[in-house]
């Protein structure tokens, strides 16, 4: 399956935030969206998911619109995972992660045995299923964030759309998100996914896109997209790739280069 964007431009009232974004993210595929802070990273999330009206252009999934006045059909193809969640009431993880099947089944429905199973498996397949039981909102922000991947997962979408997904958490957390990403894409699902950071993208994605004030929208392999020049270009700072060849792995970091003399 293939998701498209086709020259849209968005943006709020009459201003447009983005223009001319092309790309395609096929599934199997997880694809890194980076550059600097308003740009429109979310802006360009929020017309995708249907949140905000595009001001030209289309998406497009197999070659047809994306059917947004269809929400279980909308459902079936696209999930969404926010930066962060806050429940109105302390629901239990099990709890939570079920709801992800109300987009599906609808809301006057309530969830079978089989949906509860299908939850308690999902959250076992992230290695959550620890917190089964658990009160979300006592939780921890990498421990939610797991939790939120799992309800998006209870759509069964084709493509998972992740709004930074490691804001806020700690290194270990990061890594255990970002190495469900990994996983998630080579299961066979299409991600998009944010980020601030350049290693992240190195780390778990196969294709990468610069947005930057000013310049063309970049989009294709990590390693032609991501170069020194590139993020260069888009951060105002002067950065290193660095490579090493570990244990059968090419690790690649992105680092700064201090501004002041190696004398200090």
């Amino acid at each position: 399956m293939r998701l498209e964007a086709v020259e849209v431009r968005a943006g709020y009232g009459r201003r447009d935030v983005l223009g001319g974004v092309s790309f395609a993210l096929e599934t199997g595929e997880a694809l890194c969206l980076l550059g600097p802070n308003g740009v429109g990273k979310s802006t360009l999330f929020k017309s995708l998911l249907g949140f905000l009206p595009l001001h030209g252009g289309s998406f497009l999934i197999d070659g047809k619109g994306v059917p947004y006045r269809d929400r279980k059909g909308m459902a079936k193809l696209i999930g969404y995972v926010p930066q962060s969640h806050e429940p109105p009431f302390p629901f239990r993880v099990l709890d939570v992660v079920v709801m992800g099947s109300l987009a599906r089944s609808g809301i006057f429905s309530g969830p079978s045995r089989e949906e509860f199973g299908r939850a308690a498996r999902i959250l076992d397949r992230l290695g959550a299923s620890h917190l089964r039981d658990c009160v979300y909102t006592e939780i921890s922000g990498g421990e939610r964030q797991m939790v939120l991947i799992a309800r998006a997962l209870m759509q069964e979408p084709h493509f998972l759309v992740m709004d930074e997904p490691t804001a806020n958490l700690d290194f270990g957390n990061q890594m255990r998100v970002l190495q469900q990403v990994r996983l998630l894409a080579r299961s066979g699902m299409g991600i998009m996914m944010t980020s601030h950071v350049p290693d992240h993208a190195f780390f778990c994605c196969s294709r990468a896109a610069i947005l930057s004030p000013g310049l063309p929208f970049r989009v294709g392999a990590v390693e032609e997209v991501l170069t020194e020049p590139a993020l260069r270009e888009a951060y105002g700072i002067d950065v290193r790739i660095l490579r090493r060849r570990e244990g059968g792995w090419t690790i690649k970091t992105c680092v700064p280069v201090p501004w002041e003399s190696p004398e200090g």
